[in-house]
Parts: structure tokens; C-alpha cells; sequence
């Protein structure tokens, strides 16, 4: 654990989801997997060659740049971008978009959080107000981390994803707190630190992922396990 500058008065803490409370990478896995599954079933699908779902993404986001905010509505594009290409006409489309989109949002709600992180934040919740502040689309209510969070916030249904500040701005004027109140913990310097320094917050970063950051700035503290967090409570 690292100090990088002191902090104090504050009174929320926002967490992000994905890498930080639990591994997100199978999960991620199973989902695609599971959306794949899907859409080998189809009888036109399988013509399309390995980069076909790449170009599909690239299309959407390259048509409405906004989509890039929110992972849900821009994977739902691509599918009907998708179908479309593949020849089906527009209702078709929108089905089998619909209905690959379900399984892979099926698949990706099969999260078990730990009882370690449970235990560690049921005791933060004694001193804090405990939120989280997501890039990704995780359905919270659909696995145990039900009830945790007094405010769920995620990209592009809140605002646009980190590092932008939008969804800060949205939970202290949501909860009636300074931004200086809230401290925002997360294994991204470039979306969850770099967010949450420039929107006037506290920062703590989960240094625990083997990954290449543009980010140069600082959080306030460093850890490398979530349960030195503890210490928040002593």
C-alpha cells in the first residue's frame, strides 16, 4: 500500500465494478461465448470470416460515436449491423440481435463475488455511503451484489464513461456531497483514476492487473489487494 497524498473529509465511496470487486475476465469469456453459441445456430453466420464482428463494432461506433459510452447499446448495433449484413431483413435482424444480445447478457450477470469482499464491505458500509461508478454493464441486482450500493451508476444510461466526469458530477449532486467527498477506488489509472483526480475526487488504485496505462497522474493511495481497504475503517 502507497500514500500518495493525505485525504480526508470524505464521506462516499464509489467503486468500480469490473476487475475490482471480482476477476471479470472468465465471466467476459463465458458471455462471448455463450453470444457465439448463438450465433453459430444461424445458417448465415457461420460464412463470415473471423473479423467480420470487428468490422460490425467498428461500423456502429464509426455511424454514432456516442455508442462508444454505452458497451450495451453499442453491442445491440452491431448485432442488428450484423444480421443485417448477413441478409436477413429488418425484423429478422432485430430478433436474432435481440436474442444473441440476451445470451450474452445472460452469461454475463454469472458473478459470485467473494465472501471476503462482501464481509470487507459490509464493514465499509458502517462509515461510508458505498456506490459504484461503472464503464461496463453488469446488472448488480442480478448476483450477490445486491443491496450493496445505495447508487449505481453506468455509462451512457448516466452519462459518458470514464474518465470523463459526467457520472461523478451526477452521484455529488445526486447524493449532496463535493466531489472532494468522494473517494473512487478501481484498477484503471486511465479510466478510474485519471476520472476521478480530474473531477476533483479522491482516487485509489487497485494496481493488481498486468496492463499498459497512458494515465500519468497519481492516485491518492495505492493497493494491490481490495481487502487493504480495511484500513479506510480503522
Amino acid at each position: 500500500m502507497r500514500f500518495n497524498r493525505a485525504i480526508d473529509k470524505v464521506k462516499v465511496l464509489s467503486f468500480d465494478l469490473d476487475d475490482t470487486l471480482y476477476d471479470n475476465h472468465p465471466i467476459i469469456r463465458s458471455a462471448l461465448q455463450a453470444q457465439h453459441n448463438y450465433l453459430l445456430k444461424l445458417s448465415r453466420w457461420p460464412k463470415q470470416d473471423a473479423q467480420f464482428w470487428t468490422k460490425c463494432r467498428n461500423q456502429a461506433a464509426q455511424a454514432t460515436p456516442e455508442l462508444t459510452h454505452d458497451v450495451t447499446a453499442w453491442r445491440q448495433q452491431a448485432l442488428y449491423i450484423a444480421m443485417l449484413t448477413c441478409g436477413y431483413n429488418e425484423s429478422e435482424a432485430r430478433i436474432h440481435a435481440q436474442q444473441a444480445y440476451e445470451a450474452f447478457a445472460q452469461a454475463r450477470s454469472q458473478i459470485t463475488v467473494s465472501e471476503s469482499v462482501l464481509e470487507l464491505l459490509a464493514n465499509l458500509k458502517q462509515h461510508y455511503m458505498l456506490i459504484a461508478i461503472t464503464n461496463g454493464n453488469v446488472e448488480v441486482d442480478k448476483f450477490n451484489l445486491a443491496g450493496v450500493f445505495s447508487l449505481v451508476l453506468q455509462a451512457g444510461k448516466d452519462g459518458r464513461a470514464k474518465p470523463y466526469s459526467d457520472m461523478f458530477d451526477v452521484a455529488a449532486q445526486q447524493l449532496n456531497v463535493h466531489h472532494s467527498n468522494i473517494l473512487h477506488i478501481g484498477d484503471s489509472l486511465d479510466t478510474d483514476v485519471q476520472g476521478a483526480n480530474e473531477a476533483g475526487c479522491h482516487s485509489v488504485w487497485l494496481n493488481n492487473q498486468d496492463s499498459h496505462y497512458h494515465y500519468q497522474g497519481l492516485p491518492d493511495i495505492e493497493i494491490n489487494n481490495i481487502n487493504q481497504l480495511q484500513i479506510l475503517v480503522r
